[in-house]
């Protein structure tokens, strides 16, 4: 048996990083907010909701430190289509009105290219558009402080794939620096500026870009009920986000690789976008905006909510009144305690006995061809024709119960040959095939990872549901270890269930065993799976202990973390070879 709870949280021990332009910025940068749907709109007032030269008094009273703008530039009343691809004067001068207030306000400045569809359409087409719109800019706004901050283009995707983005960021950051040498830019990533693009992106060498990331996570919370996500985005009205451990460790999983990716390339991140929409119950969207700011906060990233004064917002414009909760969520909260949550086991896949799928099917489809062989306490899917989409290939565990009403957590356990994408959702097992999950997307690197997505059942009752790895698109090879499935609850405490404050990590272990939360006066205490107690001792400071003098198998460990014992089942060997 492999263990019920495992993390893999990655600390980040104060990093040391070179005193680089870039990260002294990014920390002048801090706490920002979008002046969305307003300028990226096709025109200033067609969604509802136009520039106010009050706004950013406010921002600037509440304590931010920068407004990101976005802007649409492309439509015809504000640029030719044609060469020379003149922008017009009048709104230049208006995005410029816009920027002079806010350094007025002694607020930093993000500017950048929004919704430019037809290069998304037809990027080889634009290239030149797109170099020569940001030839204008930069001219136009060469003289400004280093307050004010260029973002190349939002959320690359559609034709303009990662390999074109590369080199059209290169050339745009070449253009830009003919007039702008000591201008700091940001540069997202392609596949619409999230994290999956991220392992893709190739940055030119240069000591004043910023790496900007956008994060939604999980979908099917910040986007429910949003009209322009689908008609699945009706059905996850209700979903709420609970501010568990495992949720946490969620996010903390998602941004191992980039956290990895700006040690590797010193650059440092800014998270321009992030929030939920409205239509998520508020308590919900303060919890999931608390941790989130805390934590980029604590890992030295600059980060941007989205947004204002529209559906994502923090000030209601009709009203002139601030939605206090997140105000405070993004500005006044501490890091609380994670909410303890209990735990009922109801499927648990772990691989134990070799060619013994456990009720597990893996379906090719459109010309796709990849095998699995269980062995060693693992499933390994090798990938030989991953097809253009993830659906082509699929893992599937049919004819599961869920209830109405009742919350749900995924846990996988696995690792990739090289870092790649893979998503996970439940859903329907015949058609229309929908998600009552929502689909969320891991983010897998060589390292063992737990991934953890925790929905509501808000569609009636199915007993053949299924759960799903969609691992297509990718060539690159997935080890998984574990799947289980738990429902859970929050309000009492039964014997039937675990209440769970703490994990340790990593699981499978050569030795070092470290815990995410521990009472000082806890005692740990090793056993074997035949009872017997093989090691203890008090736990450290550092939370961390050393079985490396532990015969390779498998034990039960025993702690107190904030006065409840916890249990969990690790497994000791010397090394896991992809």
């Amino acid at each position: 048996m492999k263990i019920t709870i495992v993390i893999v949280l990655l600390v980040l021990a104060k990093s040391v990083f070179p005193q680089s332009p870039a990260f002294e910025k990014n920390k002048e940068l801090g706490r920002g907010i979008n002046l969305g749907n307003m300028f990226e709109a096709p025109s200033e007032e067609a969604w509802g909701n136009p520039f106010q030269d009050a706004y950013l008094q406010q921002i600037a009273e509440l304590g931010f430190d920068h407004v990101r703008i976005p802007i649409r530039w492309e439509p015809s009343d504000r640029s030719m289509a044609e060469s020379p691809y003149t922008i017009e004067a009048s709104f230049l001068e208006r995005i410029q009105h816009v920027v002079d207030l806010a350094l007025e306000h002694q607020l930093h400045v993000i500017i950048n290219m929004h919704h430019h569809e037809m290069l998304f359409e037809k990027p080889d087409e634009q290239k030149a558009r797109f170099l020569a719109m940001w030839n204008q800019i930069a001219n136009y706004f060469s003289d400004y402080p280093d307050r004010l901050i260029f973002e190349l283009l939002n959320e690359p995707h559609g034709s303009l794939t990662a390999a074109k983005w590369n080199l059209f960021l290169a050339d745009a950051v070449n253009a830009i620096r003919n007039s702008n040498p000591n201008r700091f830019l940001m540069v997202g990533t392609a596949e619409y500026g999230g994290l999956v693009g991220l392992p893709k992106l190739k940055l030119p060498a240069d000591d004043r870009l910023i790496l900007t990331i956008h994060y939604y996570s999980p979908f099917s919370f910040t986007h429910q009920g949003a009209e322009w996500a689908g008609d699945e985005a009706q059905q996850w009205l209700g979903t709420k986000w609970m501010d568990t451990e495992s949720e946490r460790q969620a996010v903390q999983s998602d941004f191992a690789a980039a956290i990895l990716y700006r040690e590797t390339n010193q650059v440092p991140i800014h998270i321009g976008e992030f929030g939920a929409y409205s239509t998520a119950d508020m308590d919900s969207r303060a919890r999931w905006t608390t941790y989130l700011t805390r934590y980029f906060e604590s890992q030295n990233f600059s980060w941007a909510y989205w947004e204002y004064s529209a559906g994502f917002g923090i000030y209601d414009p009709a009203n002139q009144t601030f939605h206090t909760e997140l105000v405070d969520a993004l500005l006044q909260n501490e890091m609380p305690e994670p909410t303890p949550v209990n735990l009922e086991e109801l499927l648990k896949t772990d691989f134990e006995d070799d060619g013994d799928w456990e009720g597990w099917h893996l379906n090719n489809s459109n010309g796709t061809s990849s095998s699995g062989l269980v062995g060693l306490g693992n499933l390994t899917i090798d990938i030989e024709n991953a097809g253009t989409q993830g659906w082509h290939i699929q893992l599937v565990y049919p004819d599961l119960l869920l209830e109405q009403g009742k919350t749900y957590e995924i846990r996988i356990l696995a690792k990739a040959e090289n870092n790649r994408p893979i998503s996970v959702y439940a859903g329907m097992d015949h058609d229309p095939w929908s998600s009552y999950s929502g689909y969320s997307t891991l983010n897998m690197t060589p390292r063992p990872q737990l991934f953890s997505v925790i929905f509501q059942m808000q569609n009636k009752t199915d007993n053949q549901s299924r759960l799903v790895l969609d691992l297509g698109y990718s060539k690159t090879n997935v080890q998984i270890d574990e799947i289980a499935l738990y429902e859970l609850s929050f309000a009492t405490e039964s014997q039937d269930t675990i209440v769970q404050t703490s994990f340790f990590f990593p699981n499978p272990t050569d030795g070092l065993v470290n815990f995410s939360t521990a009472d000082s006066a806890s005692v740990i205490s090793v056993y074997s799976f035949q009872g017997s107690l093989v090691w203890e001792q008090q736990m450290p400071s550092s939370q961390q202990i050393n079985l490396k003098r532990l015969p390779a198998g498998r034990y039960i460990i025993r702690w107190q973390a904030k006065e409840r014992m916890q249990v969990g089942k690790l497994i000791k060997q010397a090394s896991l070879q992809f």
